[in-house]
């Protein structure tokens, strides 16, 4: 099981929408399909044009989510512990189309390999069917947040009613 120093991984996961409707060994056995991976500060953890061979739940820290505008990096969003990330890329195998960098130090991610994955649905399908549809909302989170922070902009420089 992935574990961290002065960290409880369980606790942390028994806390967060994925795990609501997993019992403490499910939780468990989740933790034992993953891996737990520790990022610097500005550490690339995917990038842009890979296709996703990884899922990723934030434990600790955030990750920004960049593109490259020219040579200039521009940040669209951060994932924030208990988020997930990478499952785009992941699910439809289509390369990413932005790149995943820590914000901090010591940021720490639970990373679930396609691989890994793949066994999860077969010994575990209810486990796995409850990580889809984290992403799913996870998807969500996400479309909303972005389409909440458009429109703000379009008030702000069209005023509102006007587009």
């Amino acid at each position: 099981m992935a574990a961290a120093k002065g960290f409880d991984l369980k606790a942390f996961m028994n806390q967060q929408y994925l795990c609501e409707s997993l019992t403490i060994a499910e939780v468990e056995t989740l933790l034992e399909y993953t891996e737990l991976e520790t990022y610097n500060q500005n550490q690339t953890i995917a990038e842009a044009g890979e296709v996703g061979e990884a899922l990723y739940f934030v434990v600790k820290g955030e990750a920004a989510l960049v593109y490259d505008d020219n040579g200039r990096e521009v940040e669209v969003g951060v994932m924030k512990e208990g988020e997930l990330m990478g499952e785009m890329s992941f699910f439809d195998r289509q390369p990413r189309l932005l790149r995943m960098k820590a914000v901090a130090d010591d940021t720490q991610l639970l990373k679930l390999s396609r691989a890994m994955y793949k066994r999860l649905r077969v010994e575990h399908p209810y486990i796995a069917v409850n990580l889809l549809e984290h992403a799913i909302i996870s998807l969500d989170h996400l479309v909303r947040r972005l389409s909440t922070e458009e429109v703000s902009l379009s008030r702000y420089i069209y005023g509102p009613g006007k587009r």
